[in-house]
């Protein structure tokens, strides 16, 4: 299989401050107590990370958040301070030199191996596997878990958009608002660029990871202009040269000319939303994208853009488009762009009738299947709450299991059969069909030998950390967000369909399917029937 352009790791990419050794919960820290105690915290202990059912009732899930674990393992330790804190939280009976134990605690004895980054995943199979000391490898459960639950979830439901809006639709994050804290914020819009989507509203994402950051103007913007009194500026000059014009005369002539093409009444529009529009137009001449909805889309909104559009035309500028934040998007996409070709005729400027045309409006993942089926000539989705708070499912439910310590395979038993671990050490592989579309994972255990041929049977579990360093290369952004949508053409598209999607197939070899039901038998308590 071909695989995604790779930028190596130089250390250059910050580290998340919050994310660190103390980012845990307290029985984390309880346990590598009792481990510490009993003198078992040395023990060589083997944990798998994992989930147990795709999320949104799908049946896939795109894994994300690798680059984080692997800059927690770097970073991992607890700081003086740390220290002293667990010492007031800590029962008494904790012995000192317990404090001193976790105070030259490093994850230098970890060895980390991981699917890729980007790469589309399934229920049960381990997307981490994390070997080391059992204290320290039982004390980064909870900060994995926290990296990876949200940013494969978030992922995913990016991925998901991208799916139900197409490849040539452009999808606009604008979630910041809505997103649980600052962390969040920053979380949704990165891992919504790699799930497939275009640019991010959110200015310190756009800083920190290289994302396209877009944005136009709100409903208070227009709102805050009344009358034509209130420009201060009336001149624009000419793109070409230093030429100034008169920018609302010329507006003015041109609402007179579209009039009578556009059918509306010049004083019926409103004066205060073209005023604004104007004002913008001053702004950023050749990037006005109006919001044409504040009053009223087609009586207003729209013949005031198409005013200010033409006078910048004339001036040698070219608008982008409009913005719909509500009402019927597909019916109101078609008005403004049947609107946009009768201009586009009337004036001899084809390129008005490609203009571009966002919709937003708390747009959800049905809303664009939707839209879809009804049909529409909306360009861009601007898509925040439902897209960044993973409204459809909060959780994805990810788990850290120990599966082997000292060699000793160890299996958790459950009347809830999807509860019931896999035990050992294993490793998975994709196989692939003659047409590169993959038809299962398999797991088998690590001991078992396997001639493989690359082109059609790929090892998912990849060496990031070993003996206090990275092991591989960590993609960047751009990098991780091509794979993902290269990883996503390779699964069957009955896998991805929203409706009754079909179950991809995740299997075991036949001799550790052997194991698992030798171990239940040696661990399953045996009832008595009475």
């Amino acid at each position: 299989m071909s695989s995604s352009p790779h930028v190596p790791y130089a250390g250059t990419r910050e580290s998340n401050g919050v994310i660190q050794a103390l980012l845990t919960d307290l029985y984390q820290i309880t346990m590598a107590y009792a481990y510490w105690k009993s003198g078992k915290m040395n023990d060589k202990a083997v944990f798998d990370l994992y989930f147990r059912r795709n999320p949104f009732k799908g049946e896939f899930t795109l894994f994300a958040g690798l680059e984080e674990c692997v800059k927690l393992l770097q970073n991992f330790s607890f700081s003086r301070s740390d220290v002293e804190y667990l010492k007031k939280v800590m029962p008494p009976t904790v012995e000192n030199e317990f404090f001193q134990y976790l105070s030259e605690m490093t994850a230098n004895e970890v060895t980390l191996w991981a699917v890729d980054e980007g790469t589309v995943v399934f229920p049960k199979v381990p997307l981490l596997i994390v070997e080391g000391p059992l204290a320290v490898v039982q004390l980064l459960e909870t900060p994995l878990l926290n990296l990876i639950n949200y940013a494969s979830l978030v992922a995913t439901n990016a991925m998901r958009f991208r799916i139900a809006a197409g490849p040539g639709k452009t999808l606009l994050e604008f979630g910041l608002r809505r997103a649980q804290g600052p962390d969040g914020g920053l979380s949704a819009s990165r891992y919504c660029y790699m799930g497939g989507f275009d640019g991010t509203s959110n200015v310190l994402a756009g800083k920190m990871f290289g994302i396209p950051v877009r944005g136009t103007h709100a409903h208070a913007f227009v709102t805050s202009y009344n009358d034509l009194s209130e420009v201060k500026t009336r001149v624009l000059k000419r793109k070409d040269n230093s030429e100034e014009v008169d920018f609302v005369d010329l507006c003015l002539k041109w609402q007179k000319k579209l009039s009578a093409v556009m059918s509306f009444l010049t004083d019926q529009v409103s004066e205060g939303e073209l005023v604004a529009f104007i004002s913008y137009a001053q702004a950023f001449p050749d990037a006005l994208l109006a919001l044409i909805d504040t009053y009223d889309v087609i009586r207003s909104g729209l013949p005031n853009f198409c005013t200010v559009a033409m006078a910048l035309y004339e001036l040698g500028y070219q608008a982008k488009g409009v913005r719909l934040d509500s009402g019927d998007l597909a019916y109101l996409s078609f008005e403004v762009r049947k609107s946009w070709k009768l201009v586009a005729q009337k004036f001899d400027v084809p390129w008005f009738e490609k203009l571009t045309i966002v919709a937003s409006n708390d747009i959800n993942e049905d809303t664009i299947h939707s839209l879809n089926t009804q049909g529409h000539d909306i360009d861009s989705f601007g898509i925040g709450t439902h897209l960044v708070t993973c409204q459809k499912q909060p959780a994805l439910g990810c788990v850290f299991k120990l599966v082997e310590v000292n060699g000793r395979p160890t299996m958790k038993l459950s009347e809830d059969v999807e509860k019931i671990t896999i035990p050992g050490r294993k490793r998975a592989y994709r196989l692939y069909g003659h047409d590169g579309t993959a038809l299962v994972d398999l797991l088998v255990q690590e001991s078992k030998r396997a001639y493989v041929s690359p082109a059609t049977i790929e090892l998912l579990h990849q060496q990031y950390w070993k003996c206090g360093k990275v092991m591989r290369d960590l993609p960047n952004l751009e990098a991780l967000r091509t794979r993902a949508l290269h990883s996503m053409q390779t699964i069957r598209q009955d896998h991805k369909r929203a409706l009754n999607p079909t179950p991809y197939k995740v299997s075991v070899s036949a001799n550790l399917y052997t194991f698992i039901h030798d171990l239940w038998l040696q661990n399953a308590p045996i009832g008595e029937l009475s």
